[in-house]
C-alpha cells in the first residue's frame, strides 16, 4: 500500500512542523485534543452516531500493531481512513441523511490511534504522520479521483459540524452534501458532470498550515476540473458569496476551541505556512450565478454582495473597484472559515492564472439535526450544480 500523492504532500508538511517533538518518549501515548475529548459525551448521549463504522475500524486499526516498519504503519493508517470515508459515503447514499457518524467515528478512531503503541519503535513524528494520514484520507483526499467519462468535472468541499459545545448533536448540511454527492454523475440537457468531494475541518490551524492550498493546487494549476464549489452552513436561504475578504473577524472558536483573537474592531490576517497570507483585501468569485439561480426550490438563491470594512462598515459592494483601499472585516461569506475557504481558493486561482470557475455556497442553516431539511438542501445544491454545467 502507498499513500496517495495529496495525503503524502500534506503529511510531509505536517511533519516539518512537528520536528520539535523528536526528543519525546517514543512509545508514550499522545494526548487527546479538545475535539477528541468530546467523544465520551457522544458515547453517553448519542451512541448511535458511533455505531455505523467504529467497531470494525477499531479492530482494523489494532492490526497496526503488527506492522513492524514505518512504511507499513503509515500505509495502514491511510488505508483505514480511506475505508472509513468510503463507508460513510456509501451509508449516506443509501438514504441515511446524517453526516455526524463520519465526524464522530473519525474522532473516536483518532483517539484509538493515539493510545496505541506500535510494536516497532515509532518516534512521535512517525506516530503523528500516521495520525495525519488517517485524518486526511478519512476526509476523502485519498479518494479524490475523477474516473467517469463525463463532459465536466466538479470538485466540491463540505465542512464538519461545528460549535459543538453549544449543541453536541449539531449536523452540517454542507458535510452531508459532500457525502451524498461524492462520485455522483449529474446530467442536464445532455451534458454530464462527475462530482468528487472532500470534507474540511473547522480548525483555523489547518487553514494556516495550507490545507486548502494543498488540496486545490493540483487542479487549479492544470485547469483539470471545470468547477469548484466550496460549501458551508450559513443563513436563512442559499447565498452565493460574491466578495470574500482576506481577514478573520469572527469571535467563534474552531472545533478545538482555539480562538484567533479577532473581532470586528480588530480583524486579523490568516497565516500560510507561518507567514501572513498575502493577497488583496477582497476577491470576486466566478460562479455561473445566473444559471444557478434558475433553480426553483424551497429556498431563495441570493447573489450576496454584502461586505464589511473598517472604513465604511457594512454595505453592498457593486464591484471590486469600490473595495479598493478598504480593510476587510467581513467578506460576503462573513469573517469565519466559510469566508476564508472561499478567499483562499480564489486567491490561489488568481495566483496560478487558473480559468476554473469557483466560489462559495452558503446553505440554509439547520437547528442541530433535521434530516428532511438537510436532504432538501442537498437536493437543491445538486440542482444548482446541474444548472451550472449548462453554463460551462
Amino acid at each position: 500500500m502507498r499513500l496517495s500523492p495529496l495525503v503524502s504532500l500534506f503529511v510531509g508538511l505536517i511533519t516539518l512542523s512537528c520536528t520539535s517533538l523528536g526528543n519525546a518518549q517514543p512509545r508514550q501515548a499522545l494526548g487527546l485534543d479538545a475535539e477528541e475529548l468530546r467523544v465520551p459525551q457522544i458515547k453517553q448521549q448519542l451512541p448511535h452516531l458511533l455505531h455505523p463504522f467504529t467497531t470494525e475500524r477499531i479492530d482494523a486499526l489494532s492490526a497496526i500493531n503488527s506492522s513492524m516498519n514505518e512504511q507499513a504503519y503509515l500505509a495502514h493508517a491511510d488505508a483505514e481512513g480511506n475505508r472509513l470515508w468510503k463507508e460513510a459515503v456509501t451509508w449516506v447514499q443509501q438514504q441515511h441523511w446524517d453526516d455526524r457518524p463520519l465526524y464522530w467515528s473519525r474522532l473516536a478512531l483518532r483517539g484509538e490511534l493515539k493510545q496505541q503503541s506500535p510494536q516497532f519503535r515509532a518516534s512521535p513524528i512517525q506516530r503523528r504522520m500516521a495520525l495525519n494520514a488517517f485524518e486526511l484520507s478519512s476526509r476523502g483526499i485519498s479518494d479524490l479521483a475523477f474516473t467517469q467519462h463525463t463532459d465536466f468535472k466538479i470538485l466540491l468541499t463540505g465542512f464538519d459540524p461545528f460549535l459543538l459545545d453549544r449543541h453536541i448533536d449539531q449536523s452540517n448540511p454542507s458535510g452531508l452534501a459532500a457525502l451524498a454527492l461524492d462520485g455522483k454523475v449529474i446530467e442536464l440537457n445532455g451534458k454530464t458532470a462527475e462530482i468528487q468531494t472532500v470534507m474540511i475541518p473547522v480548525r483555523f490551524e489547518d487553514f494556516d498550515d495550507g490545507l486548502i492550498e494543498s488540496i486545490l493546487s493540483p487542479y487549479l494549476s492544470t485547469n483539470s476540473v471545470d468547477l469548484i464549489t466550496t460549501v458551508s452552513m450559513g443563513r436563512s436561504d442559499f447565498d452565493l458569496e460574491r466578495f470574500p475578504g482576506l481577514n478573520r473577524s469572527a469571535t467563534a472558536p474552531g472545533n478545538r476551541n482555539i480562538l484567533t483573537g479577532a473581532n470586528a474592531q480588530n480583524p486579523i490576517t490568516p497565516q500560510l505556512e507561518s507567514k501572513p497570507l498575502q493577497g488583496p483585501e477582497f476577491v470576486e468569485f466566478s460562479l455561473p450565478v445566473e444559471a444557478m439561480q434558475r433553480v426553483i426550490g424551497r429556498w431563495e438563491i441570493n447573489d450576496n454582495h454584502q461586505v464589511q470594512t473598517l472604513e465604511q462598515g457594512k454595505f453592498a459592494a457593486n464591484n471590486l473597484l469600490e473595495l479598493q483601499g478598504q480593510t476587510s472585516v467581513q467578506g460576503s461569506g462573513g469573517g469565519y472559515l466559510s469566508n476564508e475557504i472561499s478567499y483562499r481558493s480564489i486567491r490561489l486561482a488568481n495566483l496560478l492564472g487558473s480559468t476554473v470557475p469557483l466560489g462559495h455556497i452558503h446553505t440554509p442553516r439547520i437547528a442541530q439535526y433535521e434530516a428532511d431539511t438537510a436532504r432538501d438542501i442537498v437536493a437543491q445544491i445538486e440542482a444548482m450544480l446541474a444548472q451550472a454545467i449548462t453554463a460551462l
